[in-house]
């Protein structure tokens, strides 16, 4: 999104080498995983082995996954990252994950369902419900929002299991106000700024 960039794109091996050192030094014991864009789908797949590794040691950990595959500009959908990185999302990544956060076209990709109405966004969602998540927001839409052209839609579901075993969905709409202006990383401070808040309040989406 910047006219200048510096830096590597990890690949799987080097993202195993650094995981190894903190294993070697025993600060492998983590509450949360949060990941957001990458590239590579070994990289992606050595992601889920050490999600699944860290949740042997921690069953509480939280895994936070940001699909970020890409978006709509002007109604059309298209992808910024390679395209197979798709099915490591859709089959290997969302199955291990607690809370997801896909745009509208993400969570399209995800499910192979369009989305044109909120009954269909909740669709999706359930959908992706039955994929894994506990926890699903579609973090921003081109839904009409009940206050007017002004305001984007984000939506979110919240999947419990009670203790006689019955499941309870929240479900909650944000109409936040459009600014007239391109932001660069605005899902990723999203995704972050929910995983903070979900430690705060682990049982209240709404909150």
């Amino acid at each position: 999104g910047y006219s200048h960039w510096k830096g590597q794109v990890l690949n799987s091996d080097e993202l195993h080498e650094l995981y190894e050192g903190l294993k070697l030094n025993k600060v492998n014991r983590y509450d949360y995983v949060l990941t957001g864009y990458t590239r590579d789908t070994s990289f992606l797949a050595m992601v889920v082995d050490i999600v699944q590794e860290l949740k042997q040691q921690n069953s509480n950990l939280v895994y936070v996954c940001d699909p970020v595959m890409g978006d709509k500009w002007n109604g059309e959908g298209s992808m910024y990252v390679p395209k197979d990185l798709l099915p490591v999302y859709r089959d290997k990544v969302v199955p291990v994950a607690d809370i997801i956060t896909p745009n509208q076209f993400e969570a399209e990709l995800l499910t192979g369902r369009k989305i044109h109405t909120e009954k269909e966004a909740l669709e999706v969602m359930d959908m992706l419900h039955a994929m894994g998540p506990e926890t699903v927001v579609i973090t921003s839409s081109d839904l009409q929002a009940p206050l007017g052209n002004d305001y984007l839609i984000a939506l979110g579901s919240h999947r419990k299991t009670k203790a006689d075993g019955t499941k309870m969905t929240q479900r909650i709409r944000v109409e936040s106000p459009k600014v007239d202006a391109v932001f660069v990383g605005t899902g990723d401070l999203f995704a972050a700024m929910l995983l903070a808040w979900t430690h705060k309040h682990p049982n209240n989406l709404k909150v």
